[in-house]
């Protein structure tokens, strides 16, 4: 059961490892675009390609998706960023229960977006732990950890895609155990939890009064999306990437430098620079390329 990108190398290396893959659970296909073309999911285009039957249900909640599912037999269920609660006679219904690949070392970030927050909170590591589902949001038995760096300029996009690859050398390390009989399931310290809620636009604008730090781990954190921005002569722009910028002091959003570099001032006598940004009806480019085309003078403030 899975949805998003994230998610298709853990299906793929159920193959590899020549599990057999009854079927594939995944959310219904959706518009994307602004033609709002209907497109199905990553993990469904994979199934596909390898065979598998797909299962699109738009809950499991009902006798037709249970039925559906005991007649599959399956003596296990993964579980990767499908989006969907299990009820519990689903979690029940396997031999071996439903196991989850979670991005982050639980009990630390539970929830819809582990991989930004752990960027957005400046965490200096994180990484992927399965574990066995029960009836809460990622409160399960831990079973197989694995951590990594998280680089001091890396987005959440880049860190998704290290994750997603991890994610699958934990399945396969975990099933590998299962078979084993040498699983140690561990129970998690919830004291120790901590909330990675979805991601919304409100999230967005940046407060140039926090310290740059803060707004640069942001900027990583909401890269791809939705996107740290700012307001420029009353239009958006949109900041991709940044570096704390060393040397400068000045207002929190104000312009210290618009030559080749855009410098802003931030909070705590810091300053950031802008390294990637779109303004407003433009294409995304670098900052340097930006300054060629729009002269702004410093002292205007963000």
């Amino acid at each position: 059961m899975g949805t998003p990108e994230f998610a298709v190398p853990c299906l793929s290396r159920l193959v590899e490892d020549s599990h057999e893959v009854a079927g594939v659970f995944t959310q219904p296909d959706k518009p994307r675009g602004r033609k709002a073309i209907l497109t199905p999911p990553e993990v469904k285009v994979r199934a596909l390609e390898l065979g598998i039957p797909v299962f699109q249900p738009r809950t499991l909640r009902d006798t037709e998706s249970y039925e559906l599912l005991k007649s599959l037999n399956p003596e296990l269920v993964v579980v990767v960023a499908y989006g969907k609660i299990l009820p519990p006679e689903i979690l029940e219904l396997p031999k071996y229960g439903c196991i989850n690949i979670h991005a982050s070392l639980l009990p630390k970030y539970r929830g819809a977006a582990p991989i930004q927050w752990s960027v957005i909170n400046g965490e200096s590591e994180t990484g992927v732990t399965s574990m066995y589902m029960d009836i809460g949001i990622d409160t399960g038995d831990m079973l197989l950890s694995q951590s990594v760096k998280i680089g001091e300029n890396e987005t959440a996009g880049e860190l998704h895609d290290r994750l997603s690859a991890l994610g699958a050398q934990v399945l396969s390390d975990t099933l590998r155990e299962l078979e084993n009989g040498t699983l140690e399931p561990k129970k998690q310290d919830s004291s120790l939890s901590t909330h990675a809620p979805i991601l919304d636009k409100s999230l967005s604008e940046i407060d140039w009064s926090s310290d740059a730090g803060t707004i640069h781990n942001k900027i990583r954190g909401l890269n791809p999306w939705p996107s740290a921005q700012t307001a420029l002569d009353g239009k958006t722009l949109k900041i991709h990437s940044s570096q704390v910028a060393d040397g400068f002091s000045g207002k929190p959003g104000e312009i210290l430098a618009a030559d080749k570099t855009l410098i802003i001032g931030c909070g705590s006598d810091t300053a950031l620079k802008l390294i990637e940004v779109q303004y407003e009806g433009s294409k995304r480019m670098s900052a340097e390329d930006f300054l060629r085309g729009h002269k702004l003078k410093t002292g205007i403030i963000l």
